[in-house]
């Protein structure tokens, strides 16, 4: 086995969140011996509290480094309208990270952050020209024998079962910069509903693909669909040959999270 990533989203440190799960979490962590640990946005319920964002640092560092970490939506002011237009991240990068455009590279993969949460809303999100110029010039220099991994918090589609459109805007123009970059995987989270699936299942005219990892939410109590009531997170084993997805159920009869399905892709995509 080459690496493998442990992928969280949706803490929602606030009335949402579950602390029993959070404790679950931290002890079972070190056992999955990640090389990388990322969370896909969502720290906080309310970006305007500090108290939240005080929460949320002691959760993440409570967790294995290295991290690669983005913001959500919940990660911007609500009742602050003069933060949220003029300085929507000011917070999160206070107590999270400065690097909005993370990257984390090792030999054979790169994984590169991006944002798609916006002061302009409080629910949606889209990538900036900023951002979309970013995720170019970062991907760039990587040929297709590097295993190349994107993260964002909104979702390119809806997985089935969810009847409420939760996809970011421009998401057809996301894909196909995922498909014109090589993107092998996107890690994003927002929808509280674990998905795994192919953007070609989207467009069928892409020249490659590119694998979907939606994490469900992890600490909060707010999961949808099928995980109504539940808690969830990913483990991704990147070997020479394939790009494993487990999905883990959180059990509160054993305050563990569990394997629930696994989806095994071929590398290079497409073979």
């Amino acid at each position: 086995m080459l690496y493998r990533i442990l992928h969280v989203s949706d803490l929602h440190t606030g009335p949402p969140f579950d602390p029993a799960v959070a404790r679950g979490l931290v002890r079972q962590a070190p056992e999955f011996q990640a090389d990388l640990v990322v969370i896909s946005g969502d720290f906080v319920q309310r970006a305007d509290f500090s108290a939240q964002w005080r929460a949320a640092v002691q959760l993440r560092d409570a967790l294995p480094i290295p991290q690669l970490v983005v913001p959500g939506n919940h990660d911007v002011p609500l009742f602050n309208l003069h933060l949220r237009l003029l300085n929507p991240l000011g917070r999160y990068r206070r107590y999270m990270s400065r690097e909005l455009n993370p990257c984390f590279e090792r030999p054979g993969l790169v994984v590169v952050g991006a944002v798609t949460a916006q002061g302009l809303t409080t629910d949606g999100g889209w990538l900036s020209r900023q951002q979309i110029a970013n995720l170019r010039r970062m991907l760039a220099p990587y040929g297709p024998e590097v295993c190349k991994m994107v993260v964002w918090h909104h979702p390119v589609f809806n997985p089935p079962g969810l009847h409420r459109n939760r996809v970011m805007r421009g998401s057809h123009e996301a894909i196909r910069l995922l498909d014109e970059c090589g993107v092998d995987l996107l890690l994003c989270g927002h929808i509280h509903l674990t998905h795994v699936g192919s953007t070609r299942d989207i467009l069928h005219d892409l020249r490659r693909g590119t694998i979907i990892c939606q994490s469900g939410t992890t600490t909060s109590r707010r999961g949808y669909g099928q995980e109504h009531g539940r808690n969830s997170c990913n483990l991704i084993e990147l070997e020479a040959q394939t790009i494993t997805i487990h999905r883990l159920l959180f059990d509160p009869a054993t305050d563990r999270f569990e394997p629930n399905g696994t989806h095994v892709f071929p590398r290079p995509l497409g073979a």
